[in-house]
């Protein structure tokens, strides 16, 4: 079984969650991100907070995947003010919502100061309710953006065993897992991490505190990167005890610290029935549909 902690779910297709699902993973987490393009009205955000609450949630549950949240305003659309402290107004109605396991994605893009505020308010929002974070480091000069996040998260009294510090790579693994913090790393195919740098970072640094995830999106990703990863670290050695804890037990204890995320969710889970299953009054079948394929554990055509 693999967890895949980083995937944006709205943006994958059905023969995703199916392929997903013969992959073995069980559970995801969506965070909270933009759409592509700036939205232009705290109602939109509404929709989309929503959407992820509660469809997407039910969608992938009909294949068989347990589907949680997190709940924030990224660091890409922090920077229009004024949408921004709409936003903050309405995120109470959403992040302790049932599977919001999150504040998140938070963080830096661009580091300008009203990414900073931003991040700074949903910081304190986290510690009043006592959750975890989940923060995103920008692309660019991302040593410093990732040494400031994690400056900052202290500053504002955040534990770092509570902090989950996303898209690292060989320049800040280190002062990630120095600091406490939980070291997040997102599989792409040609950006950022990919799955042969991810086994020699786990060969030097072992799997403790260390989460695999896909961060797969509407760009060029892959919903596939967690068991693609596990396959390869399997190819070069690394035992099975220190693949589980990377490709899911590492993400069960950094995000089941919310109370929310648990195993128990998919291990006891009915198996899906697509044909009498609604969310409100809407299913996934269509026209003359009986029953979609559902995923089947023989199935191992993925990884070819």
């Amino acid at each position: 079984m693999y967890i895949d902690p980083h995937i944006h779910c709205v943006s994958r297709t059905t023969d995703d969650y199916i392929n997903m699902a013969r992959a073995g993973i069980c559970a995801v987490i969506e965070p909270a991100f933009w759409l592509g393009q700036p939205r232009t009205t705290s109602g939109s955000f509404v929709d989309y907070f929503s959407m992820i609450v509660g469809w997407e949630r039910f969608r992938a549950s009909m294949y068989g995947i347990s589907h949680y949240c997190t709940i924030g305003l990224n660091s890409k659309e922090a920077n229009n003010e004024k949408l921004g402290e709409e936003v903050m107004e309405i995120l109470p109605r959403f992040i302790c919502k049932e599977k919001v396991v999150a504040i998140g994605e938070i963080g830096y893009d661009e580091q300008t100061k009203l990414e900073d505020r931003f991040y700074r308010e949903q910081l304190e929002l986290a510690k009043e309710l006592d959750m975890v974070v989940l923060v995103h480091t920008p692309h660019r000069d991302k040593k410093r953006g990732t040494y400031k996040s994690m400056d900052v998260a202290i500053e504002h009294g955040l534990p770092p065993d509570k902090v989950i510090i996303d898209h690292n790579n060989e320049e800040t693994c280190k002062e990630v897992l120095d600091r406490g913090f939980w070291a997040g790393f997102t599989i792409y195919p040609r950006t950022k991490m990919d799955s042969r740098r991810m086994v020699e970072i786990v060969k030097q640094y072992g799997p403790e505190r260390i989460i695999v995830d896909s961060s797969a999106d509407w760009g060029y990703s892959d919903p596939l990167a967690v068991p693609r990863t596990a396959e390869l670290m399997r190819k070069h050695g690394i035992s099975e005890e220190v693949i589980k804890m990377v490709t899911y037990q590492n993400a069960l204890d950094a995000y089941g610290q919310s109370g929310q995320f648990k195993e128990s969710d998919w291990l006891n889970a009915e198996k899906p029935n697509q044909k009498n299953s609604f969310f409100k009054g809407n299913g996934i079948l269509r026209g003359s549909q009986l029953e979609h394929l559902l995923p089947s554990a023989e199935d191992d055509t993925i990884y070819h």
